[in-house]
């Protein structure tokens, strides 16, 4: 089939439907999208809450809980061991099927009356204030993790003692460092690797012992790109150290000079074949994803690792032949469903395990062949589903805005359990209060905060060495919450982070205003000889976030025109990449890259 342009139901913007992606529809047997793939991200982050935590009441043992969902939520919350427990039966909540009614106005329904856990976590210790984590040892406020240990805020994977990170891998006593793996010892470094005791580094791989660098490979002592002995470096940490937090929000700026006037290449990829987005490794046949890993044959992922033959899948490890598919693992032949796994053959599922052949159910595990949480027969089961299948393409859910949605498009945001700002898409596709409800999503206000702040972030010591250990029962005001602080920065300028967020105020973003320093916090900020940050856990996220360049591709040209690159005058290379033609980095075609920096 030829390539076919669309609008996009939610953006109206156009978008192009290209023949392989048919040829995928086909094998899948849906009808090909109404949406546009940015849209249908948005859609599914709707659906997934990591980081605002509530108290409230389990509704089965009535213990109080942290959970992901607010009290005013319409539906049941279960602890978790409640939630895992076999003394609740998810089919009890089972109905027949109304042919008479849209599918996602029943699924609604069903939705409000099916208990949800209050977090979905596996395996953890002592870690009860995270979300989407495995395998977690104390940690605290750590979201989207697997196998960490002694890590606090933070998308730390395979990690230990690590602070404010963002997908750092096997890393250990790190803090502030975004899409970096195997480093020690190391402070606000992104993109690096195979290093230890970096300070503000970029792009630097088997490194050691530097300071506000990019772009270095196989170095030690070196300081802002320059070459130092073993005893001026010694030097430069130390002034470092003594001059507290405004030497190191100057070396902060410093650095940023030193990043921007180094090349960048135009999409980091590493042992790939054939593919296109960002940070993606050992994989063939990605296109348009971003953060894969041994992903093939697919297109429109972020957040992948193991995937075969997937198309608009997040956060999810081991599938295949998954489409529109939001979160978990082990999974084959899934469509249109939010956190399952463990199995095979769902359709409009949610938060449903270990089964098989399911369409439209919620919260079942072990269980085969149900509709709307109703148990069927085989030939039954096949029969209704054809039914409704060619049901939601007559009947169709009207949603808000004009949008509507039929058998082929995941879950409306207009029946999402969540508030637009409760979800992982503010962090993406961020949106004032007004923005959000223009377009038709949900918006929660921020609760009644009744704590009481009792120090000042401009008041804090600037040396961790002259913290008290009093510092533990402070409130401390968060920087960016009021906006004549002298110590203010939307962006987090400083040790935890040093650039600008982008157009959002802090208030749309959930800061919280006020935060407190934890007992293994200060312990691991005196360890690694750091200031004390100025804004709370919130702010501290989304300036990393704002440091990361978004799931998107524009088409640009090479920018270098040096000498010796094996081109005359400017390089003719183009390519796809995430970095906006309007943002300040000089982008370079991998060849360039490689002549100028490896």
């Amino acid at each position: 089939m030829p390539v076919e342009m669309k609008n996009c139901q939610s953006c109206k913007q156009p978008f192009t439907i290209k023949s392989e992606d048919f040829d995928f529809y086909k094998k899948v047997a849906v009808p090909p999208p109404t949406f546009c793939p940015t849209c249908r991200l948005q859609r599914r982050f709707m659906a997934r809450n990591e980081r605002n935590f509530y108290r409230r009441e389990c509704g089965l043992c009535k213990k109080s809980v942290i959970s992901m969902y607010s009290a005013d939520k319409p539906f049941p919350v279960y602890c978790g061991e409640c939630w895992w427990d076999d003394g609740w039966d998810p089919l009890a909540f089972g109905k027949p099927y109304d042919f008479s009614r849209p599918f996602f106005e029943q699924f609604r329904e069903l939705l409000n009356v099916v208990p949800r856990p209050s977090l979905r976590c596996t395996n953890n210790k002592n870690s009860d204030y995270c979300n989407y984590v495995a395998d977690a040892k104390n940690c605290y406020l750590c979201f989207g993790s697997i196998e960490v240990e002694d890590c606090l805020y933070g998308c730390p994977y395979e990690s230990k003692y690590c602070v404010d990170t963002y997908l750092a891998r096997e890393c250990e006593y790190c803090y502030e460092c975004i899409d970096c793996e195997k480093l020690s010892n190391c402070l606000s470094c992104q993109e690096c690797s195979a290093s230890f005791n970096l300070l503000y580094c970029f792009d630097c791989k088997n490194c050691h012992d530097c300071i506000g660098c990019a772009g270095l490979r196989n170095k030690q002592y070196y300081v802002f790109n320059k070459p130092h002995t073993k005893e001026e470096f010694l030097e430069e940490r130390e002034a470092l150290r003594v001059g507290g937090y405004e030497r190191f929000l100057n070396t902060a700026r410093e650095f940023d000079a030193v990043r921007l006037a180094t090349p960048h290449r135009f999409a980091t990829t590493l042992q790939c074949t054939d593919v296109s987005g960002d940070h993606i490794v050992q994989s063939k046949n990605a296109r348009q994803c971003f953060d894969v890993k041994r992903t093939e044959d697919s297109r429109y992922c972020v957040r992948l690792i193991d995937a075969k033959n997937i198309y608009d899948a997040n956060y999810c490890e081991y599938l295949e032949l998954c489409y529109d598919y939001l979160g978990f693992w082990k999974v084959q032949r899934t469509m249109f469903s939010n956190t399952c796994g463990d199995g095979s053959d769902m359709t409009y599922c949610d938060f449903c395990s270990s089964s098989s052949n399911l369409f439209g159910c919620i919260a079942l595990r072990g269980k085969q062949r149900c509709i709307f949480n109703v148990q069927y027969g085989k030939d039954d089961y096949e029969t209704l589903v054809k039914k409704i299948i060619a049901q939601m393409g007559r009947l169709q859910y009207h949603g808000k805005n004009g949008r509507t949605y039929g058998y082929g498009e995941f879950f409306p945001s207009e029946i999402s359990p969540l508030a637009y700002n409760e979800s992982v898409a503010q962090d993406f596709f961020p949106l004032a209060k007004t923005d959000a409800e223009a377009r038709g999503f949900a918006w929660k206000e921020a609760e009644e905060r009744r704590y009481v702040i009792t120090r000042q972030p401009e008041g804090l010591p600037a040396r961790i060495e002259d913290v008290p250990n009093s510092i533990l029962q402070d409130v401390i005001g968060c920087a960016n919450a009021n906006p004549d602080a002298p110590t203010r920065n939307v962006g987090g300028r400083g040790p935890e982070a040093s650039t600008e967020l982008s157009r959002m105020s802090p208030e749309a973003l959930g800061c919280t205003t006020a935060f407190k320093v934890i007992e293994p916090e200060l312990q691991f900020y005196r360890r690694m000889g750091i200031p004390l940050p100025r804004l709370c856990p919130n702010c501290r996220h989304y300036a990393r976030l704002a440091k990361r360049t978004p799931f998107k591709l524009w088409q640009r040209a090479c920018m270098c025109d040096k000498q010796g690159h094996a081109h005359t005058g400017k390089c003719p290379n183009e390519f796809e990449t995430s970095y906006s033609p309007d943002r300040p980095e000089t982008v370079y075609c991998e060849n360039c890259y490689n002549a100028e920096v490896v």
